[in-house]
């Protein structure tokens, strides 16, 4: 879908389709016969953008193959579909039993991430719909803070070096800009915008910035409009938002909140815990570490590290972090010039809600992302946006 901002700009939303499960090139075709498509009708529009998560191998086979990348571009386009903005934080097998801290593997340190990230940018090159201007990624935030240390520092760095050298030589071969988006994430050794500053000021913002994701910013309690801010005065570019909303929890110890709150301790995903403090919130990396009676006190509201439907707030006694996304919208789109052009709605865990709230078949889930597509649509429209059908 595409919206006009007043500034005369194009503002692109997706929805992410690693809430499917595919590993391989057609299982991405089959998604999305069986889900993007359904997901489009519904909104009753003629093109839909969908954030693809292309896994490791398909990457791959992909960046050495342009005739298989021309094949899906004219898959895409026959199904009313496009695609500006890849999703590249998880590298594969991101829909097993467990995959809790594996999603941070390989991390910056490792040189397979900067070749499949570079994979990934030559293969959105050749997808961009010829009236685009450029495209994104999104990836993950270096590692895992806890497994990190000076040496991997020094080994992430030197491929961020190499990565902006790579994606420039490709915007010249193929002359179609790919940008790359660092998203912070709770637990992270990017963590914070703050953090994103530190990694990427001086950087090129035309090749390297942030993914700015709104609940992982939510669950890190931090302010959205300080947040913008901080990063537009370091020069930060914002690569791409990801529309997401948080968990929010106003007594976590409490009786009616706890069982409640342990239906969502899921063995899937991680579920990063912060509670409400000052000058930093306090952590917990998981949501059973945090319920466990050495966990978190639960003196203040807690944030969970779940993504929850834009549109429908979780039932009481739980609520959603949807403000902090409405101000990160408005900060971004309200103001006179748009603070990005890709907005990508990513709420994965559709399939891991607690049982009762999840979608029942793929019927149920085209309808759950499509509403919150509509949803977003609406904010756009309100900020002043324009729906674009050209």
């Amino acid at each position: 879908m595409r919206f006009r901002h007043p500034d005369g700009s194009t503002v692109h939303l997706s929805y992410c389709t690693n809430v499917h499960a595919a590993e391989s090139l057609d299982g991405i075709l089959a998604q999305l016969d069986r889900h993007a498509v359904p997901v489009r009708q519904r909104l009753g529009v003629d093109r839909l953008g969908v954030g693809l998560w292309i896994p490791r191998q398909a990457a791959g086979e992909l960046a050495g193959d342009p005739s298989a990348v021309a094949g899906l571009r004219r898959a895409l386009t026959t199904r009313g579909l496009e695609v500006v903005s890849l999703n590249a934080f998880p590298y594969q097998g991101f829909h097993a039993a467990r995959v809790k801290r594996d999603v941070y593997v390989p991390d910056w340190a490792d040189p397979v991430r900067l070749r499949y990230t570079l994979d990934l940018a030559r293969v959105l090159s050749r997808l961009l719909p010829d009236d685009t201007a450029r495209g994104s990624i999104s990836t993950l935030p270096l590692g895992w803070r806890a497994w990190w240390s000076p040496q991997r520092q020094t080994a992430a760095e030197a491929a961020l070096e190499r990565l902006a050298a790579g994606l420039s030589r490709l915007a010249a071969e193929e002359g179609r800009p790919v940008r790359v988006g660092f998203e912070p994430e709770p637990g992270c050794v990017v963590e914070r915008t703050e953090h994103a500053v530190e990694l990427l000021a001086g950087r090129d913002p035309e090749v390297l910035g942030i993914c700015l994701d709104t609940c992982h910013l939510a669950v890190a309690f931090e302010e959205p409009a300080a947040a913008l801010r901080r990063l537009a005065a370091a020069g930060v570019s914002v690569v791409k938002l990801q529309a997401s909303c948080a968990l929010h929890v106003p007594r976590p110890r409490s009786a009616e909140t706890a069982p409640v709150l342990a239906a969502f301790d899921e063995p899937r995903f991680l579920h990063q815990t912060r509670e409400s403090a000052s000058p930093l919130p306090l952590a917990a990396d998981d949501l059973d570490e945090a319920l466990g009676p050495d966990g978190l006190p639960g003196r203040a509201p807690w944030r969970v590290h779940f993504h929850v439907p834009l549109h429908a707030a979780p039932r009481p006694p739980l609520g959603s972090t949807r403000p902090v996304l409405e101000a990160t919208l408005a900060g971004l789109l309200g103001a006179p010039t748009a603070g990005t052009h890709h907005i990508e709605v990513e709420t994965y865990t559709w399939n891991v809600l607690p049982s009762g709230q999840r979608p029942a078949g793929p019927s149920a889930l085209a309808a759950g992302i499509a509403a919150e597509l509509d949803w977003t649509r609406g904010e756009f429209l309100g900020l002043g946006l324009k729906e674009d059908d050209r």
